[in-house]
């Protein structure tokens, strides 16, 4: 949309803040440094996303007043394709990650390690992606770990994906994964975890693939649950953060700023070609090529099929309120099933409330002055 004042429209600026120091520059981190590396056993990431599990198998950490220490695992190399990734996990961890299309990258040109891991993409076996499964552009690409296998020979290998996996195809989906990772000479077991049972305040499962080389004897143990009888709050994990008091880091603004709504321009859809909706096809659309699902969450019932498929051929996850037990076709089963919110039970509660305030209201705008 061009200027009010017919000047060109300058491009706008990312509003991105530049963070000079995180994790690993801090007093703990350093202390756990000096810890001598014998004994250490090497490990190789891939899809590593900005870090999660590689953090964790060096420790070093504490947690909700829970010292973790050091633990004997030293990651030679990681290899993510998101930038932002790759420097969140530089600020965090170690330099040693690097940004790659992993499908270009020879696994002769990656380092032996004595343990593989990776999240491989989850986009194609979501729930909330278009679960297209190993047909997709990203259901095939757990291969890369099955290359770095039949070439380094790791001990041992450590994936992760989500719980959908396991429910696509009846299972099939899992099976292959699971037969096409045994065929280089391991075997492998699937853990479903549910990520409450171990303190992490979100709602969902995930599914770890444990695999150890054949000619190796014993196997590791699923982890014993730490929190089954008590869940960590959101409340409580968030803390011990820094209050934000001013516009510096992106949407945490202490202000909410809502736009007034115009006819047609602002929020809302007159047809199935407005401008509006073009411009959440082309974020839906960027969003999926980076590894991102957009979710657009309606509470009505009567949505234009022809608005809903245009937004389904971007990727993007469409939920209404129709009533369904489908967490990818209802909002009410979404936000209960994914995120964790019963809203059903919400608006039982509210109705009466909010019923009365718009009667007050609309008494007060049709009395007379």
């Amino acid at each position: 949309m061009p200027r009010k004042d017919k000047q060109r429209k300058l491009p706008a600026l990312r509003n991105k803040p530049k963070f000079k120091c995180g994790f690993r520059d801090s007093g703990a981190a350093l202390a756990d440094s000096l810890v001598g590396n014998a004994g250490e056993y090497s490990v190789f990431s891939l899809f590593s996303g900005c870090g999660g599990l590689d953090f964790g198998f060096k420790g070093g950490f504490s947690v909700l007043g829970k010292r973790y220490g050091r633990l004997p695992f030293h990651v030679l190399g990681a290899y993510d394709l998101l930038q932002d990734a790759v420097d969140c996990y530089r600020l965090n961890i170690d330099d040693c990650i690097a940004s790659a299309d992993l499908t270009k990258v020879k696994p002769c040109d990656l380092p032996a390690a004595d343990m593989l891991m990776g999240g491989f993409p989850c986009q194609d076996f979501s729930s909330a992606g278009p679960k297209t499964g190993l047909d997709g552009k990203r259901g095939q690409l757990y291969q890369v770990l099955i290359n770095y296998m039949k070439f380094h020979r790791p001990r041992v290998v450590i994936g992760e994906n989500v719980i959908h996996l396991a429910r696509m195809q009846d299972g099939a989906c899992l099976r292959q994964i699971v037969a096409d990772f045994e065929s280089v000479g391991y075997h492998f077991d699937v853990w479903n975890l549910y990520a409450p049972d171990y303190g992490v305040p979100q709602n969902r499962r995930r599914l770890i693939f444990a695999g150890v080389r054949n000619d190796i004897d014993g196997f590791p143990v699923a982890p014993k649950p730490t929190n089954a009888d008590r869940h960590v709050t959101i409340s409580e994990a968030l803390s011990d953060l820094e209050g934000i008091t001013d516009e510096t880091v992106p949407n945490q603004s202490p202000y909410f700023v809502a736009t007034r709504a115009t006819s047609g321009g602002g929020q809302g859809y007159k047809s199935a070609d407005s401008k509006r909706q073009n411009a959440d096809l082309r974020f839906g659309a960027r969003s999926y090529q980076i590894g991102h699902v957009t979710v657009v969450a309606v509470l009505s019932s009567q949505v234009s099929e022809t608005v809903i498929a245009r937004y389904q051929g971007a990727g993007m996850l469409v939920l209404t309120g129709t009533p369904s037990p489908d967490p990818t076709a209802s909002t009410f089963a979404f936000f209960k099933e994914v995120i964790g919110y019963n809203l059903d039970d919400f608006f039982r509660r509210s109705s009466p409330v909010v019923k009365s305030v718009i009667h007050d209201l609309i008494g007060k705008l049709l009395a007379p002055q």
